[in-house]
């Protein structure tokens, strides 16, 4: 089983495709709570040169909500990781965590359901880029 969901765009610039996944995400009830720039990260803190890499912390409220009562640390795996990278100029790769995957490490049955529920958000998330 992958543990994420991707699709690639071509002929497109890195903050169009940033700006497309999150109203992707917006669409499906999730808002972006954090934002982690690892090209400008890297720089400051090694001087070290990466291409376009953005790791987007997206959460859907309900469906957290519903995580969290079903399972009090499932905090440690919120939000749901979204990338965008741009490893050559004008391919920009999209993608998400899927939740089904990293939800087989917790021994809850009852979160299984729920992790469903976001795979499929996420999985049209993905394929609406």
């Amino acid at each position: 089983m992958s543990y994420y969901i991707n699709t690639t765009l071509e002929n497109t610039t890195f903050q169009k495709a940033r700006e497309k996944t999150i109203s992707a995400l917006k669409k499906e009830g999730f808002g972006v709570l954090t934002e982690i720039d690892i090209k400008a990260t890297l720089k400051k803190k090694l001087d070290a040169d990466f291409y376009n890499y953005t790791i987007l912390g997206a959460c859907n409220p309900g469906l957290a909500y519903q995580a969290l009562q079903a399972e009090n640390k499932i905090g440690t795996m919120l939000p749901c990781n979204v990338i965008v990278q741009e490893r050559e100029q004008g391919t920009i790769e999209i993608s998400a965590v899927d939740p089904a995957a990293s939800m087989m490490a917790v021994d809850n049955e009852s979160l299984a359901g729920i992790a469903t529920d976001v795979r499929e958000k996420l999985t049209k998330v993905i394929k609406s880029i």
